[in-house]
């Protein structure tokens, strides 16, 4: 179960706490067990700071504790403070990653064999669209549904996610696509072979929360080499 720690404190020198943050993650590489570190300022009250340390489970948030470079540091950091920095210790019991979960619903109503139009509530009327299969890109959700109802009239498809990352307004999704060919696709018959291919698509979100660019890459070559218009080169 993923382990946070809220430490609660109160100082008018941030700078010199930032930079003792600094060392102890210079001074812990290869050995610390925190994974993610968010550090906070309260709006109406400056001197009021919240550093929030995820951690893979209690266990990894103790072995990380027993590192002399964290009571070290923790012994520094009490010294800028007014007064002892407290300590919450959190399970967490729900971890709703907004954004990797609407890229997550992307793929699975695109992958859908009723119509489109549930995107609807999760794409910008502007996206802007990066493939590059494509010699401009796709700008609009309609010239994107368009875009995406082309693929579905070319192949049953679907998409196997192999990995999801999320990092600020972006969620990087690794795939691998397996599909059917029933239709014409840039202007090869159907050959009802099936074929594979892996590839990567980055999604940006607006504020509001929806998807509002992408970037795909994804082995084109390799997918009209399964659907026999190469030619194998001569060895």
């Amino acid at each position: 179960m993923t382990f946070v720690q809220l430490i609660d404190c109160r100082t008018d020198r941030f700078e010199e706490l930032d930079r003792l943050m600094d060392q102890w993650v210079e001074q812990t590489r290869g050995r610390r067990t925190a994974t993610h570190a968010v550090v906070g300022r309260d709006r109406g009250d400056t001197s009021h700071l919240v550093e929030i340390v995820e951690f893979p489970s209690y266990e990894e948030a103790m072995r990380n504790s027993k590192l002399p470079e964290t009571d070290r540091i923790f012994r520094e950091m009490t010294a800028l403070c007014e007064g002892t920095p407290t300590f919450t210790d959190l399970d967490v019991v729900r971890d709703a990653r907004l954004n990797a979960d609407t890229a997550g619903r992307f793929f699975e109503v695109v992958t859908a064999s009723y119509d489109l139009s549930p995107l609807a509530d999760l794409v910008e009327e502007d996206y802007h669209d990066h493939d590059p299969k494509n010699e401009q890109d796709v700008v609009g959700l309609k010239a994107l549904t368009r875009e995406l109802d082309g693929w579905r009239a070319s192949f049953d498809f679907r998409f196997r996610v192999e990995d999801r990352m999320a990092q600020g307004d972006r969620v990087c999704t690794r795939w691998t696509w397996e599909g059917i060919h029933k239709g014409d696709f840039l202007d090869i018959p159907a050959t009802g072979k099936r074929a594979t291919m892996t590839g990567m698509t980055v999604l940006r979100f607006s504020p509001s929360g929806k998807i509002a660019e992408g970037w795909w890459e994804y082995d084109r070559l390799g997918l009209l080499g399964q659907l026999g218009v190469l030619e194998r080169p001569e060895l």
